[in-house]
């Protein structure tokens, strides 16, 4: 039933209404509900789950009989802060699958209440979790000798409350006046790194933090009618302007921006009577752990005087350093890896030292502090971070590097297409430095290959790495049109030089990255941002700022490989149009010359060459395809592919190639249409119980473990799975040792998850190509040409076949075509590894596929007859709205506000989540006109990088809050000392008052509703904590007499280096490293179910830089101390010396404790040698 609810205050948010009827309902024994309120209305809405409860309810509290007589006859009238309020039966029938999601929560809730440890709950339940303050400090902590302080940098006395709730701790901070307004801190525990109390003497709490928190302004009638009448945001913006909640805000006040980033610091003043509470709320489960300590005020210089002198040394030209070596200077100081007073003696003790050393070695050194600096605390001594101790430190790393050099080649020396790029982070409280890090180049890198320390990546992201999220009770306006808007039209001072926004790719526009350049002088001129945009090309005739800065973007993708062509090579061909529809949108064709000198460019390194590839050449783009007609070297473009003019650009730049089918993978969107499409849901349960099962017998047994790890390319440069199959041989078994086992679960436990939580099941009969066009005219409407080759065979698809794209969300996405072979003779045979459409009928293939085309589309093609549809559906034909014309000629403020308004309205998340539930909840699925709504609001979105015109959010279907339980986040995997998942608390388990004001006393969790639909039944098929237990026990069942091969290091001080490095450079926080096993396993654990995106991004980088790691190392225990390429032969002699101080010589690494993994690279490659001298 629902109830709904009237005359409650405007002001009231939902956690309020939800904790003012808890205790009234539950004396009821009504225990489950759901209340919704929305905020600036004075009604709300109650929901429980059968209609005897709510009965109840209304007889005790309720109006019973309509009108002004119901109400006065309510026998236990209501009040809520002084007002009564009137509960009556909702005219609306509640939200079924609201319903659902309250029944399942209240069977859950007795089944856990039936089994509930007694005195976890009273411990959850009495302990007071809510304490009032007197004020707040943010600072750091130092040394006075060797006595460790609070240095408090800003200070507030200021009333309010300190909150600990389920999963962060909240600050809340009373209006002290009409300045200073109510306000509000919030600190996720993953976030603190320690929790210090006071004493009865002097009572405060201390967090230390991994990374800043979250700080927002409580909103009020006056503030919102000031920020509607100053217009902060910009006319575009379809963020729906409402009554939020409270604001996002950069700091607390003036004097707190200053320290705000890099001071992470903050000690709250509490009542002595309280201290002791406090300090026993460490015996609550999934609270942080305190530490009593009675620590002092000592004073140091204030923190913006000690950084403005860094500053100053650092642009001082008597300051004798490179450029590289001052970055590094200024990110120990930014990044708070020292405080700046520090950095500034560091920096004087490198000057008056007379030891000549070159210049990236040194900031190399410098940057490998990072890594190796304890953070001032308990675990640290005074002298651990002198500045002596600190120097000599950096002369070790310089006698480490040049060692290294010996050894392996730089990669930026050794590939031609990678180059050192410094990076800047910018969230809504500061700007972190980070890098060099090698970095695929692009055109203007290319161009300016001797000036890369002058072109600086800028990301915009939260605290945590992550992109800001929407919510929808917190406005984002002031971080983006305040904090953000002044870094990009403004400049980023590093070390004196100026970086000012110059552009970004179409790719980096969606990861909210951009790039800023400093100016330099080429040739005696002057070289900056607008110089280098006009260099590039003529941009002067187009009138869009998003499609200008799409254009300018080009410049700014990354490209592997440049071949030089002849400009009379060029030749410009005509695009295949009918029906106002252009069928050769974007690809273009080339003779069999002009691709040689792309494999010998591009493919030096791989046995197959690919005959299509997607390329940039002066102002045009797309994908090129070899015609064996054509003679000589010969590039022909389409006016399709030509976007400007570029006199200055002759290189044709390589960003992908057909080498092989990548293989195709289902997901969610693609499997709601197939069902809605009449595939029936035993065919996917089919497939992810089959992937399941390949993961399960995985670990049984070496030869299972080692086909995995190959076809997963984990371990690849350390040859793990050759190792397995090796050890086997010899009688020895991968599930003997403890850090193989952890690797091996670990990299089955991601795979599990994507199927969970992504529903990313492999399909063998599928696979995913590049698109081109019929230049033959052999192929009919509705025909597709196929073939593939790789190193030892080849095929050609024949027959019906499912074809579609990503992303998918309307049915007529997905197709069914028939794939003919070509005649013998026919160019089309000379192409292989792509999908060739026809040239002909009423409208191109591609486009009826998401709205695709050929520069460069990727399509997945299923030859599976488990998953054809059983009927298809007319294609979706969305009108594309012209680029945004302002009229005159796009200046560089147009481009960083279109960034700036993309960042804020790329909502296709949100509405791809939408759609996603509504198709569930819907009867007729993704044919629901509401889900037809979303995808073509979803189509809007994807266009809005080129159009500039952002979906319009008011069309969004109103909805019910509730979601599937597919889209419920999965546990956090623990990789510690055994990898485990955490465990989740079920609905009902916790009856704390609490626990509901994870989200600022704003808004309730997410409540979830049991699936019937396909997704629903794949998502419930896997346990992931049985399947995890499973493997577990499977494992270490079949343990031998061995026990733990590995309980030691190997050759340890160079690849410990790297690995730490690696394990500290990836992390969300210095302090909250990756795991060793996700390192060696090459991909980072999400959080919540899956990966994020930024996770799998970094997860690539991860495994190529420690597999770069591990060669390198591999090479130096085969060379020794020689520098030519001939293994020479004290190899064996040396691999076994190695494996044997692994053995024998364990050591524990500061921040992140004991390595073991150098044992099992060690141990490869002395078998390896050990055959090689049996065999000789």
């Amino acid at each position: 039933m629902e109830v709904f609810v009237r005359n409650l205050p405007e002001q009231t948010t939902e956690n309020q209404a939800q904790r003012y009827f808890r205790p009234i309902l539950a004396k009821l024994n009504i225990n489950v509900f759901h209340c919704e309120k929305h905020n600036g209305k004075n009604f709300a809405r109650i929901t429980v789950p059968d209609r005897q409860q709510g009965a109840v309810f209304l007889q005790s509290h309720g109006q019973t009989k309509p009108g002004r007589e119901g109400f006065g006859q309510v026998r236990n009238k209501l009040h809520f802060k002084g007002r009564p309020i009137n509960c009556s039966e909702s005219t609306h029938a509640p939200d079924e699958f609201l319903l659902q999601s309250l029944q399942k929560d209240q069977v859950a809730g007795i089944r856990a209440k039936e089994s509930q440890d007694i005195k976890s709950k009273y411990t959850r339940s009495k302990l007071q979790r809510v304490f009032d303050i007197t004020g707040i400090d943010c600072g750091s902590m130092d040394y006075r000798n060797i006595e460790l302080g609070f240095v408090s940098h800003f200070q507030q006395a200021r009333s309010g409350r300190l909150k600990f709730t389920r999963r962060c701790i909240l600050i809340n901070l009373d209006q002290k006046n009409q300045d200073v307004l109510a306000q509000q801190i919030e600190i996720p525990y993953r976030s603190i790194q320690s929790f210090i109390t006071g004493s009865l003497s002097n009572p405060f709490v201390l967090f230390s933090l991994f990374e800043a928190p979250k700080l927002f302004e409580k909103a009020d009638s006056l503030t919102e009618m000031i920020l509607g009448l100053s217009q902060i945001g910009p006319s575009m913006s379809t963020v729906k302007k409402k009554n939020y909640m409270r604001y996002r805000i950069a700091a607390l006040a003036k004097d707190h921006e200053a320290i705000v980033a890099t001071c992470l610091f903050y000690r709250i003043n509490i009542s002595s009577a309280d201290i002791q509470t406090v300090q026993a709320l460490k015996m609550v489960p999934g609270l942080p752990k305190s530490i009593p300590w009675d620590m002092p005020n000592i004073t140091k210089l204030p923190f913006h005087v000690q950084m403005t002198e860094l500053n100053r040394a650092l642009t001082d030209a008597r300051t004798k350093l490179p450029f590289e070596v001052k970055f590094q200077f200024q990110r120990l100081a930014l990044n708070f890896y020292l405080p700046p007073y520090k950095v500034l003696q560091l920096i004087k003790v490198v000057q008056q030292s007379s030891t000549a050393i070159d210049t990236l070695i040194l900031a190399d050194a410098t940057r490998r502090l990072s890594n190796q600096l304890p953070f001032a605390g308990a675990d640290a001594d005074a002298a651990e971070l002198s500045v002596e101790t600190i120097y000599k430190l950096l002369r070790q790393n310089e006698q480490s590097i040049e060692q290294e050099r010996q050894f392996s080649k730089d990669i930026v020396a050794e590939y031609d297409h990678i180059a050192y790029i410094h990076k800047a982070t910018v969230t809504p409280v500061g700007t972190y430095l980070e890098g060099p890090m090698p970095e695929v180049k692009n055109r203007v890198l290319r161009r300016y290959s001797l000036f890369t320390s002058y072109f600086l990546q800028v990301s915009f992201v939260d605290e945590d790495g992550e992109p800001l999220r929407y919510d929808r009770s917190t406005s984002l306006e002031r971080i983006f049109h305040v904090r953000f808007k002044k870094v990009l039209e403004g400049v980023i001072n590093i070390a004196g030089r100026p970086y000012e926004f110059l552009g970004f790719s179409h790719s980096s526009l969606r990861a909210q990255t951009c790039w800023f350049m400093a100016p330099f002088i080429l040739n005696g001129h002057l070289h900056y941002a607008r110089m280098v945009i006009k260099d590039l090309g003529d941009f002067s005739a187009i009138r869009s700022p998003a499609k200008c800065a799409a254009r300018i973007g080009q410049a700014f993708s990354q490209t592997f490989s440049s071949v030089a062509l002849s400009r009379s090579a060029i030749c410009e061909i005509p695009d295949v149009k009918r029906n106002n529809r252009v069928f050769s949108d974007g690809v273009g064709t080339c003779s069999r010359s002009v691709l040689q000198k792309v494999w010998d460019a591009y493919a030096h390194s791989r046995v197959y060459k690919p005959t299509v590839c997607q390329i940039r050449y002066a102002g045009a783009k797309g994908m090129i395809s070899l015609d064996s007609r054509l003679h000589g070297e010969t590039l022909c473009l389409r006016r399709s592919m030509i976007k400007f003019e570029a006199p200055n650009a002759t290189d044709i730049e390589i960003c992908g190639a057909g080498f092989k089918p990548l293989p195709l993978y289902l997901n969610r969107p693609l499997i709601k249409i197939l069902e809605d499409l009449g595939v029936p849901d035993w065919s996917f349960v089919y497939l992810q119980a089959e992937a399941v099962e390949q993961l399960r017998i995985t670990t049984l047994n070496p030869v299972n473990a080692a086909y995995f790890l190959q076809r997963n390319l984990i371990g690849k440069a350390a040859r793990l799975s050759w190792l397995i199959r090796k050890l086997s041989y010899i009688g020895m078994s991968f599930q003997d040792d403890h850090f193989l086992r952890s690797v091996l679960e670990l990299a089955v436990l991601i795979q599990l998850k994507e199927l969970k939580y992504r529903s990313r099941i492999y399909v063998e009969n599928g696979m995913t190509v590049y698109g081109i066009m019929d230049e033959t005219d052999f192929l009919e409407e509705g025909q597709i040409y196929c073939s593939v080759q790789n190193e030892t065979s080849g095929m050609v698809l024949t027959g019906r076949v499912v074809i579609t794209r990503n992303p998918a969300m309307y049915p007529g996405d997905v197709q069914c075509v028939d794939a003919v072979d070509a005649p013998k003779g026919s160019p089309l045979r000379d192409v292989h590894n792509c999908v060739v459409f026809s040239s002909k009928g009423k409208r191109d293939l591609p486009s009826q596929l998401s709205g695709g085309d050929l520069d460069g589309d990727l399509y997945n093609i299923i030859y599976d007859n488990d998953l054809f549809p059983q009927r298809t559906c007319k294609p979706a034909d969305y009108a594309i709205a012209p680029p945004l014309d302002i009229g005159r000629e796009v200046t560089r403020s147009d481009m960083t506000a279109f960034f700036l308004l993309f960042m804020e309205n790329d909502q296709l998340g949100r509405i791809s989540t939408l759609h996603q539930t509504l198709a569930d909840q819907k009867a007729d699925g993704t044919f629901d006109p509401q889900c037809i709504l979303l995808a073509q609001l979803a189509s809007t979105a994807v266009d809005f990088s080129k159009t500039g015109i952002p979906a319009d959010l008011s069309m969004m279907p109103k909805h019910s809050r509730v979601r599937p339980d597919f889209q419920a986040p999965g546990p956090r995997v623990l990789v510690e000392n055994l990898i485990s998942l955490e465990k989740q608390e079920a609905a009902g388990e916790s009856d704390d008052e609490n626990d509901n004001e994870d989200e600022g006393d704003i808004q309730q969790p997410t409540r979830y509703y049991t699936s019937r639909k396909v997704l629903g039944k794949l998502y419930r098929a896997i346990d992931e904590h049985e399947f995890f237990a499973d493997i577990q026990q499977q494992s270490r069942s079949n343990s031998g007499s061995i026990h733990d091969l590995a309980d030691q290091l190997t050759r340890k001080c160079r690849y410990e280096d790297s690995m730490t490095a690696t394990m500290l450079q990836f992390s969300a926080h210095p302090s909250h490293f990756v795991s060793e096993v996700e390192v060696f396993c090459g991909s980072i654990i999400g959080k919540n179910g899956s990966q994020s995106k930024r996770q799998r991004e970094f997860s690539v980088s991860m495994k190529e830089k420690h597999d770069r790691d591990v060669s390198y190392t591999i090479m130096c225990i085969l060379r020794g101390e020689r520098d030519d390429e001939d293994m020479d032969e004290e190899a064996l002699a040396r691999s076994i010396a190695c494996l044997d101080v692994a053995r024998n010589y364990a050591s524990v690494r500061k921040k992140v404790g004991k390595l073991v993994s150098f044992t099992w690279v060690a141990a490869a490659v002395c078998l390896r040698e050990v055959e090689k001298f049996v065999g000789a």
